[in-house]
């Protein structure tokens, strides 16, 4: 049996954030484990933290989806790291080193826990076919979209700038044309909605893998990789507030802050469920 946690990420209320399943000490898992345990959970992502590899880094982990192994995500760095630390985990240093896939990702801890991002693997124009799909997908007509860019980071995403924040809540996307697209969309709060949101801009963020289509509740990946495009070309403030999740049901909140050249994606982490997992692939 393997200690295990359930974090909300990206919330202080509860089952307002982003639920994250959490494995510790799970050197000893295998892959297929790893795989049948992600499917089971049908989370967006599950994460296994193993001893580290890397010289410097404080943990390992492994990033599952339903679908496959992930490099890096957002939120299962936060929640990783937040389940590594309550379980009694000291880093090195001031700041937390995450190894994973990507390589190593410093995680700070105040004033809430926040990554810095690795670099956009892909960045700039999306091509022309790629952007009539993109279109096609968030059923928005070209004349709707402020900026369209690569913004991946590891996962994949495209970012769409829809100007407003009321034009993102807005979307339906058409799910048929989705097929295997990974899409977030960002607008702006006016100053009045943003105090009392505490809030600046609205964020979607939406995904296909050829058979299932679903919107992310609250996306570190997604906001990292806006925040990196749109901070960079001065379309966003160095400093902000993102919403995300409203129009189904959840309330995140994700802080981001950039530093020089260096953008910090924070928010609250928080565990829900404590307790015990058997991932042997035996019967009873």
């Amino acid at each position: 049996m393997l200690s295990f946690r359930q974090v909300d990420v990206f919330s202080a209320e509860p089952w307002l954030g982003n639920p994250l399943a959490v494995v510790h000490d799970a050197d000893g898992v295998s892959e297929e484990e790893m795989a049948r345990f992600a499917r089971w959970t049908n989370l967006s992502e599950t994460t296994f933290l193993c001893a580290p590899t890397a010289q410097g880094a404080d943990y390992r982990v492994r990033i599952w989806t339903p679908g496959g192994e992930l490099p890096f995500a957002g939120h299962p760095t936060i929640g990783s790291a937040h389940a590594w630390l309550e379980s009694g985990g000291v880093p090195h240093g001031d700041t937390i080193v995450q190894e994973c896939g990507a390589g190593l990702v410093d995680v700070r801890r105040f004033p809430r826990l926040g990554f810095a991002p690795p670099p956009l693997r892909r960045s700039g124009p999306v091509e022309a076919p790629l952007r009539a799909r993109v279109l096609a997908g968030l059923a928005v007509e070209e004349a709707a979209v402020r900026d369209m860019a690569w913004i991946d980071n590891g996962p994949g995403w495209i970012g769409v700038d829809l100007g407003t924040a009321d034009a993102v809540r807005a979307v339906v996307p058409d799910i048929a044309a989705f097929t295997d697209l990974k899409v977030t969309v960002l607008g702006r709060w006016p100053s009045s909605r943003a105090d009392e949101l505490g809030a600046d801009v609205e964020v979607r963020a939406f995904y296909a893998d050829g058979r299932d289509f679903g919107e992310d509740p609250v996306t570190g990946s997604a906001n990292a990789g806006l925040a990196q495009w749109l901070i960079g070309t001065g379309a966003l403030p160095s400093a902000y507030t993102a919403r995300q999740g409203s129009v189904i049901g959840r309330e995140g909140r994700v802080h981001i802050e950039a530093d020089g050249d260096q953008v910090w994606v924070s928010g609250d982490a928080v565990t829900r469920i404590l307790g015990e997992v058997d991932l042997q692939l035996t019967a009873w």
